[in-house]
C-alpha cells in the first residue's frame, strides 16, 4: 500500500526561474508563470503548502496579444468612492505601463488568499532584458 506524502513548509527548495517575453502571447505566458509561482510545475506540489520558485520575467514590453484585444480589452479599476471607476484599454495600459499587463494577467490567475499574495511577491518583471537577479543564477522557464 502506498502512501501519500505531503510537502512540509521547512522542506521547500525555491528555485529562481527566467523567462523572456519577446513576442510571446500574454495569456499562455501568464498561465506559465502563474504554475511556477504557485508550484504546480514540481512533482511534490501540495495544493495548502506554497512551494513556488521566483519568477523573472525580461523584455516585458514585447509581449503581444492577439485578435481585437489591443482595442476591445479594458482594464477596470475602481478608487471606491461615487464616481471611482477608472477604464483603460489594453493599448493605454500598455503604452504607459507594460509590466503591470502581465502583472495583473498573472494576479488574476493565482488564489486569492494570503497564499496567493504572497506568491506575486516572487514575481519580478523586468522592461528590457537587464535585470539585477543574475546572482541568483535562475534557469530558463520550463
Amino acid at each position: 500500500m502506498n502512501q501519500t506524502t505531503l510537502t512540509k513548509q521547512e522542506s521547500i527548495k525555491r528555485q529562481w526561474l527566467i523567462a523572456s517575453a519577446k513576442g510571446k502571447v500574454l495569456g499562455p505566458l501568464a498561465v506559465r508563470v502563474a504554475n511556477a509561482l504557485m508550484g504546480r510545475t514540481k512533482v511534490d506540489w501540495t495544493p495548502h503548502v506554497d512551494g513556488g520558485d521566483f519568477v523573472v520575467v525580461t523584455d516585458v514590453e514585447s509581449v503581444v496579444v492577439t485578435g481585437n484585444k489591443p482595442e476591445k480589452k479594458t482594464y477596470r479599476f475602481h478608487s471606491g468612492y461615487m464616481g471611482g471607476l477608472t477604464e483603460l484599454s489594453f493599448a493605454t495600459l500598455h503604452a504607459s505601463h507594460p509590466d503591470r499587463v502581465l502583472q495583473l494577467a498573472v494576479k488574476r490567475m493565482l488564489p486569492k488568499t494570503v497564499q496567493g499574495r504572497n506568491q506575486l511577491k516572487r514575481l519580478k518583471i523586468y522592461k528590457g532584458s537587464a535585470h539585477r537577479h543574475t546572482a541568483q543564477k535562475p534557469v530558463e522557464l520550463p
